[in-house]
């Protein structure tokens, strides 16, 4: 799932640990998710959805509703209020609602060409997202999963109905994408980047004493390189189905 995430961070399934619901190894009674009443309480800020269409893109003929994109948005913005919490940023409600539009224009695009490609789930694949959702955010089991939602006031339905696409979407991205994995040198050459970094940043000595050996954080950095790598392919491959779909947003 690693893959899709951030494409999919409007997505259900994926956005799980933006939602409150995840643990994340914490005890999710101590971090409850906010509600729209103690966010009113507190003078956090609320999302508006006002006079926004019932329509609110089209992809390739196909809709995406104001009650999909109102549970992305307002997850998103969760996420958003909990960061502006933190660094005072206000949040700019008009560039957000664009940025989960076109997260769930990508989703769709996704979905639809991995539907003509043949790719379609089980209800043994459809489990298997689940349980990958329930151990990356520390839950321990589909059921967790689906009550954590249903307390969000996402049905089950809705729940594999996003697992459904994100196992199409992984697929398909597995399909058409063939991403060697970084050689040793490669590897190499991105760590001596980060130590030049850190030296030129001071005086050279105390900034690279602080990275660890090159062989304790090998594996990192190949992580780091092929979701580079992945990213890069699934940003080329979106934009070839942009342009040769339609796409159409109603904001």
């Amino acid at each position: 799932m690693s893959i899709t995430r951030k494409i999919l961070a409007a997505s259900v399934v994926a956005a799980l640990a933006l939602t409150g619901c995840s643990v994340n190894g914490e005890d999710a009674d101590e971090t409850p998710a906010p509600t729209a009443s103690a966010d009113a309480q507190s003078g956090a800020p609320e999302a508006d959805l006002d006079g926004l269409p019932d329509v609110v893109a089209v992809v390739n003929g196909e809709e995406i509703g104001l009650e999909e994109f109102s549970t992305a948005y307002e997850t998103q913005f969760q996420q958003a209020a909990m960061s502006q919490q933190q660094t005072g940023q206000e949040i700019d409600q008009d560039q957000l609602k664009q940025q989960v539009a076109e997260l769930l224009i990508n989703n769709r695009l996704l979905t639809q060409a991995a539907t003509g490609a043949g790719i379609e789930p089980s209800d043994d694949d459809i489990e298997a997202i689940l349980k990958d959702a329930a151990e990356q955010n520390g839950m321990g089991s589909v059921e967790e999963v689906i009550e954590a939602f249903g307390e969000q006031g996402v049905s089950e339905e809705q729940v594999r109905r996003d697992a459904a696409s994100q196992f199409q979407i992984d697929g398909y991205i597995e399909a058409e994408t063939d991403i060697e994995p970084p050689s040793d040198e490669e590897l190499r050459e991105q760590y001596d980047a980060v130590v030049e970094q850190a030296t030129s940043q001071g005086d050279g000595s105390e900034e690279a004493g602080e990275i660890p050996p090159f062989k304790d954080v090998k594996d990192q950095l190949a992580q780091q390189a092929m979701t580079q790598k992945q990213n890069a392919a699934i940003e080329e491959i979106l934009g070839e189905l942009r342009e040769s779909g339609e796409v159409e947003i109603r904001l």
